[in-house]
């Protein structure tokens, strides 16, 4: 398919876009196909090119294909909230194209991407080498796979001289987190650049229990905002930037500390934080003392306007939704935010795939995989004792190997599933010497986990990573 994008600004950047197969191999047999579409501009020079996905694990690219990078991407309400069926395509006045080629890749179980069946007719045969249907769904199988697919991508593009970038969502995130590494240690793949988008780099800090401390303190300044926007908040500040600068201070000093000390806090100064926290979080000060300080996400995506009989969305605490079973506990329905943007990226993958790329195949597109969520596994030789996998230690190797590659890590600020304190709290704790802190970017954005659905946020975002592209090449 040849097209034109065209920016905001009138530049023109002629495209060639590509979809297909690549066969991954194992012992020299075919192993899982893995699809993929490639925008290609034409111009003089030799254009970046960047590998995009998205995460899960799970989900397939459609997300940042047809949210911000590609060509064309559905058409949001201003404010981000779910568009009304059918969605429309429009040319994306935001697309990376205007400084980057892109390849947007379906890990396997994703998009049209799948593992390859056996045929083989001997059933002693087939049983012994049936591929594992689950083979890719583990942490350092998948990091295999994509870097396999760009080494190969490169190869037969013929671009090993191309400026190399890497961009991922989510778990991607914390898959580019940990690609920075071994693309440099065991593909020959040099980075210039690495694009973390609302980024779970530390698993550890995601599942909060009675016995943890930092999980509640990353999602703390992001309730806070929520509260602000939907005018619960009875804390100090007026606006967003002076509450959340508010929950930061307090989320690490007074809260870190009754986290911390539990019962062996005097009354007193837990009544007094308690009723603090209630403040910033806009919740009834005796429902925040049952719970001890400890409100789980889901509990406060539910019971902040619960009187309204509406549930935020945890990927953007900005949007809602009825509660259809305000009776029943627990909240019983899908985030309001990641059903709701569903079917509007489902339908728009499939018809840029379908009906404008050209695409024909009777499989399914699958968008969002809960079975592979739910199959992944950690598939490293460690003990069962040895805690949850992170990405930040490998992230920081890979900045240290690579004196010249740059990254930059974004969140939106009214997200619930990876808080951005989280990032920007590992950031101050990964001793960054002056050379490495110029190279590494921290900005967020209003929004929730996919912020570029705002239409302010998307404009804003575009314009860092389009410098960020400038300096890094």
């Amino acid at each position: 398919m040849e097209g034109t994008w065209t920016g905001a600004d009138g530049a023109e950047v002629p495209y060639t876009a590509a979809a297909g197969w690549m066969v991954l191999r194992k012992n020299d047999k075919p192993a899982a196909e893995v699809f993929s579409i490639s925008y290609i501009g034409s111009g003089e020079g030799d254009r970046p090119v960047t590998f995009v996905f998205n995460g899960g694990p799970g989900a397939s690219s459609a997300y940042l294909h047809m949210g911000t990078v590609g060509p064309k991407r559905v058409r949001f309400p201003v404010d981000g909230s779910i568009p009304a069926m059918p969605v429309s395509l429009v040319e994306n006045e935001s697309s990376w194209l205007a400084f980057t080629d892109v390849v947007f890749i379906d890990p396997v179980g994703t998009g049209f991407s799948r593992i390859i069946e056996s045929n083989g007719d001997d059933e002693k045969k087939k049983d012994k080498d049936a591929p594992d249907p689950k083979e890719y769904f583990g942490i350092n199988r998948d990091l295999e796979a994509m870097s396999e697919f760009m080494s190969r991508w490169l190869s037969e593009h013929k671009r090993w001289g191309s400026p190399v970038f890497v961009a991922g969502e989510s778990y991607g995130g914390f898959r580019v987190a940990k690609l920075v590494r071994m693309l440099q240690e065991h593909t020959g793949i040099g980075l210039n650049g690495a694009i973390l988008i609302s980024p779970a780099l530390e698993f550890a800090t995601l599942t909060a229990t009675d016995y943890d401390v930092l999980p509640w303190i990353d999602a703390l300044p992001t309730m806070a905002a929520a509260a602000l926007h939907h005018g619960r908040s009875r804390g100090a500040g007026a606006d967003l930037d002076e509450i959340l600068a508010a929950a930061e201070e307090f989320a690490t000093g007074d809260y870190a500390t009754f986290l911390t000390r539990g019962a062996a806090m005097p009354a007193a100064q837990r009544e007094r934080i308690l009723g603090e926290l209630a403040d910033l979080i806009g919740l009834d000060v005796g429902f925040v003392t049952r719970a001890d300080g400890r409100i789980p996400i889901p509990t406060f995506a539910r019971e902040l306007l619960r009187d309204e009989r509406k549930v935020l969305g945890m990927y953007d605490t900005t949007i809602t939704a009825v509660d259809p079973f305000p009776d029943r506990e627990p909240f019983q329905g899908p985030d309001p935010t990641l059903a709701g943007y569903g079917g509007a990226f489902g339908a728009a993958i499939n018809r840029m795939i379908r009906s404008e790329i050209g695409v024909e195949t009777d499989r399914e597109y699958t968008v969002l995989s809960l079975q592979v969520n739910t199959d992944w596994k950690v598939d490293m030789q460690r003990s069962a004792l040895a805690g949850a996998v992170g990405s930040t230690d490998d992230f920081r190797f890979g900045m240290a190997l690579n004196p010249h590659m740059k990254a930059f890590i974004t969140h939106g600020r009214h997200d619930l599933v990876t808080p951005y304190y989280s990032s920007d709290r590992l950031r101050n704790l990964m001793r960054l010497d002056d050379s490495m802190a110029d190279r590494l970017t921290v900005r967020h954005f209003g929004g929730g986990h996919m912020f570029y659905a705002w239409e302010s946020s998307r404009a804003e975002f575009t314009a860092a990573i389009a410098e960020f592209y400038a300096d890094a090449v």
